[in-house]
Parts: C-alpha cells; structure tokens; sequence
C-alpha cells in the first residue's frame, strides 16, 4: 500500500510538472514560444500548440477568429483549458467570419475531442444571411466527451433567413454507439440570437450524461434549452437520443418566436423543451415571459419522450402555456412515463391565445402522473387544456388550483366551470384542493408560499427519486412530515425571502420587466418602492454608456412606471436600471426590434 501511495505522488508530481500556461493578448506575437512574459497573438495558434494538461490564458481584447480544437486533454494528463486570465474579459468576435467556417462555423468549435474546459469568454457577432451554413457560438460534435464550459456570454449569432437555424451553444451526438457524453455546462448566458428553426441551448442525438446548471438564457426569438430525439443526427435510431442528464438552477426569460421569420407570427417557442429525450430530471429551474415555460413532447410519430422528471420548478407569467405534454396534432409521437410534480405555476397564457392554458394536455399522452403543484390562473383562464381523446393512464391528484374568477378545466373535450365539477367528471384530483395558495409576492416572481397556506403539508410525500430532496431554496423537501404542494417547503424563516423574477432583490425596491419586449418603438418600465427613496432610471446600450435618464427624482412608496421611446436608437439589447439613493442598483435588458 505504501509503494503505490508513493508511486501515486510520483506520478501526480510529475504531472503538474510538465503542465504548463501560457497566455495569450492581442499585443503578441504568434512566432514566439508562448511563456507568461511574451504572449501569443491568436487563441487558435495557442491551442494548436499546447498538450494535455495545458492552460492557456487569454487576456482583455477583441480576437476577429473562429477557434477550432484540434488537439485532446486526456484523462492521464489532464483538460486542455481555455479560459480567460485572472480579472481578464477577452472577447472572440465573428463578425465578417461567418461564411469562413464551413456549413458549420463556430466561434469555438470541438469536434471528437476530449477532456477540453473553455471558460469565461463572451462570444458575440457571428451572423449570416446564408442559409447553407448552420452557425453557433459553441458547436460541440461527433463523439467528444468531457467538455466542460463555464462562464461564457454568448449573444448575437444570427441566422438572418427563414429557412434555415443557428444556435447559441449546441452539442450534437452524430455517431454511434460512442456517444458525447460527461457534459458539464454551468454559468454561461445565451441573449440577443437570431435563431432560425434551431434553438439557444440545445443536445441533440447521442448525447447522454450530462448537467446543465445556473445557466442564464433569455431575448431570443427561439427556444431556450432543448433536448432533442429522433432527428437523424445519429445514424443510429437506437442511439439518437439525448439522456441521462440533470438540468437544474438555470433560468429562462423573454424567449418568442413571434417576431422568428420562421415561425410567421406564431407564439411557440418554449423555455425548456424536450424533443424525444429521455431520463432527464428538471429541477430548481425557473421559467417567465416565454411562450411556453415547459413542454415534453415528441415531433416523430412513432417516437417517444419518457421518463423525464419535472420538479420543484417556478413557472409564471408566460405568453401562452404554463406546462404542455404530448404531440401538438395527431401525426405527432407520444409523451409517457412522466413525472410532473411540485412545481408552482402563475398567469400563464398571459397573451390570452385561443389554445393556451396553464397545463396544456395534447395528443398521445401515457402514463403521466401530475402531482402537488400548484395551478394559480389568472381571471378567466383555462387551468387545464385536455381536448383530445388519445391520452390513457394519466393521473392528476393533490394539486392545489386557484383563480380569483371566471377559471374553467377541459378534460377530454368536456369543460367544467368549477372545481368540484372538475373531479366528479374527470374522476382525477380526488385529494386536490381550490383554494389560494397565499403566494408571497407572486407579480413579483415571488411564488413561495406565506403563513396559513393550505399547501402546507397537503402533499403526496412519494419517493425522493420522484419529488427530490430539497425544495427550489435548497432546504429539505419534507420538513415535517408531510410535503407541501408546490416548489417551496414552508418553514416559518423563509418566507420573507424575496425574489424578483430571476434576481433577488433588496425587499424595498423591486424593477420589473418591461412590457413589451421586445418592443419597437415603445415600452413601459415598471417599479416597486416600499419606502421613500431619490430614484434614478437610466438607460444603457450594450457597451455600458448612459443613454439616457427617464427620471432621477425624490418618490414615496407605491408603484410607478415610465415610457421609454426608443424611436431614435438602433436594435438591439438595452439595459435599463434603477438606482436609489442609498446604494441600491437594479437592472435588466430589454430587446428592441424595428
């Protein structure tokens, strides 16, 4: 034992021996040797020159390139690690590259390679009118596995035609049996792509082992994460699915495809959609002003998506849908073998649109269980949507409903206008409950529950495979004995936490979205004080320079709201923000289309 202690050492020292960093800035000089004093000049000459184990370094500047690894890290030595230097913000830009890449230009690319990290980049400004190239800002493809990346900013990759996509970050399993697999993507952000058909953040194929966490995706006119099935990209049926994955504490916003030249108007872009994949578990995410927060569903008759798991989860304010299952016509495949419990719902189908609903049932849905959620429509509204006659062996029960008036269920094509009409008819929810759930702040994406709420210990206490075992706040998901419905376990200390949409904000201020976005030429920026305060909104363009101040002035408490005119200004992404006297700074980016 001790010999191999010993030789273990050995060989973990002589590792980190041979690893080396170099750096590289855009004052270098591609001839040099690449030491920490004398940087290369481009990202692609540096990793065209290192090994396993390796890191390069990249500093603060613009690098007009399209990267491409053509070298592994291996398990014995190490990643090949791209990342930027300490306190470093570099930036690869495409502009003008995009007809450079091959049918498939990217600003970084990884194609059958292996144990390669890439971290802390923004990504920008790869856009096409061509619809014989497929960009991306990260393409990962054929059978590479472990690849981690973290921390990058992608935006602006565009697909300026119809008939054709683009995506912000894409893994593409395209062989078999050897899959991508020990994928990790944590921290980075998609916003302001053109996507064509195609999607943000998207695994299609033989892909399989993966996490997906605390990613940010939102102000795309496409969907924003998607797992994809059965499209061909693995020559192998048996193979071409993406599976066994985690998808947890990501957040998506402001995704429409209305304004998508694709789409021709229609609102149907998803924040989570699953295609055809299978054995993915989706937790702790939250989902607003999409058109769809979530569905699972599969395009190809014949195929199907199963076994996911949808937990624990916000879902609020989005266009059309809150949650929808199953093929969306009748040459569609089925969605069975789901779990769709204690997620929070909130005014969805705020648009109003003749098919929307909060839990939109569609065709050939199997085996499906739909457990302590909470279903809170807005005025008027349809909780559940159930109009075909296809779907078998779905189980509805312990959910608690709400909605202040005029609220309705349709269950296989028979419309109830009253809860209790609802479960003598459909002979589902036989332990659900009507009440209201006493969300805390819910206009403000606050769908925790308060003091008293009847969802306290109303649950169905299933396994901890099924409900998991920490509610969206991280604490235990049954604290006494039995679990609450919904997304949050109450417990008398948390309820004051606050938070606002997808950032937690000081409890007397709170900035909300604005509507609409994306707007043109208009839109309405709202607040919240809860005390008087000096307040200024301004607003920024995208390299951080003050356009200009709505209002800087003394406010008492209440709610307020301010038109911003953007009739002047170009596309594109803005933030607006509010900033008061004693510190305090709130913000948040709109989109503004011509």
């Amino acid at each position: 034992m001790k010999l191999f202690v010993v030789l273990s050492m050995v060989l973990f020292f002589s590792m980190a021996a041979f690893a080396k960093t170099y750096y590289v800035s855009t004052a270098g000089n591609d001839s040099n040797t690449g030491s920490g004093s004398s940087p290369w000049l481009t990202i692609q000459h540096a990793v065209d020159q290192v090994v396993a184990g390796d890191t390069i370094l990249v500093k603060s500047g613009v690098y007009n390139e399209l990267v491409t690894f053509n070298k592994s890290g291996s398990e014995a030595d190490g990643y090949i690690v791209l990342q930027n230097a300490p306190g470093e913000s570099p930036i690869i830009d495409g502009s003008g590259l995009a007809g450079s890449g091959g049918w498939i230009p990217a600003l970084i690319k990884i194609i059958s390679k292996n144990y390669i990290k890439v971290v802390g980049f923004e990504l920008r400004n790869l856009i096409t009118s061509d619809s014989g190239v497929f960009p991306a800002g990260i393409w990962i493809r054929g059978t590479s596995h472990h690849i981690e990346l973290l921390n990058n900013i992608v935006h602006h990759i565009e697909m300026n035609k119809s008939n054709a996509g683009a995506h912000g970050i894409a893994v593409y399993g395209t062989s078999a049996p050897d899959s991508i697999h020990e994928i990790l993507l944590d921290g980075n952000e998609i916003y302001a792509c053109k996507l064509g058909w195609s999607e943000s953040l998207v695994l299609n194929g033989n892909v399989s082992n993966f996490i997906i966490r605390n990613n940010k995706v939102h102000d795309n006119d496409n969907i924003g994460y998607d797992f994809i099935g059965f499209e061909g990209e693995c020559p192998d049926p048996t193979y071409d699915q993406a599976r066994y994955g985690q998808v947890y504490d990501n957040v998506v916003y402001n995704i429409d495809s209305r304004t998508n030249p694709a789409y021709g108007g229609e609102a149907s872009a998803d924040g989570f959609y699953v295609d055809g994949g299978r054995d993915i578990v989706f937790e702790h995410n939250t989902a607003y002003q999409c058109n769809i927060g979530f569905e699972l569903a599969s395009e190809h008759k014949g195929k199907s998506t199963s076994g996911i798991t949808m937990r624990n989860n916000f879902i609020y304010d989005n266009h059309v849908i809150g949650i929808a299952i199953g093929g969306y016509d009748s040459n569609r495949g089925t969605t069975d073998d789901c779990y769709i419990v204690n997620n929070s719902l909130y005014n969805n189908n705020t648009d109003n649109l003749g098919w929307g609903a909060e839990i939109l049932m569609q065709y050939y849905c199997q085996n499906n269980t739909f457990k302590n959620n909470i279903i809170y429509a807005a005025a008027g509204k349809p909780v559940v949507l159930n109009e075909t006659q296809s779907g078998t062996n779905n189980i509805f029960d312990n959910n608690l409903y709400y909605g202040t008036s005029g609220i309705y269920w349709n269950w296989r094509g028979t419309e109830y206008s009253s809860f209790s009409a609802y479960q003598s008819g459909s002979g589902q929810d036989a332990h659900g409950l009507f009440a209201d759930p006493l969300y805390i702040s819910p206009e403000d994406g606050n769908l925790r529950i308060g003091d008293g709420s009847p969802a306290i210990d109303r649950g169905d206490n299933l396994s901890p495979d099924i409900i998991g075992t920490q509610d969206i706040d991280k604490k235990d998901r049954i604290i006494n004995s039995i679990v609450d419905i919904g997304a949050f376990e109450y417990d008398s200390v948390s309820t004051g936490f606050e938070q606002s949409r997808d950032v937690h904000h000081p409890k007397a201020f709170i900035l909300y979205q604005n509507f609409p976005n994306p707007f043109n030429p208009a839109t309405v920026i709202r607040y919240k004080l809860s005390e008087t305060a000096r307040v200024e909104i301004s607003v920024y363009n995208i390299l951080g320079q003050k356009l200009i101040t709505l209002i800087n002035e003394k406010k008492a408490p209440g709610k307020y709201e301010v038109i911003f005119d953007a009739a002047m200004l170009p596309s594109g992404v803005y933030t607006y923000t509010l900033q008061t006297g004693d510190g305090t700074r709130l913000a948040r980016k709109m989109l503004y289309l011509k």
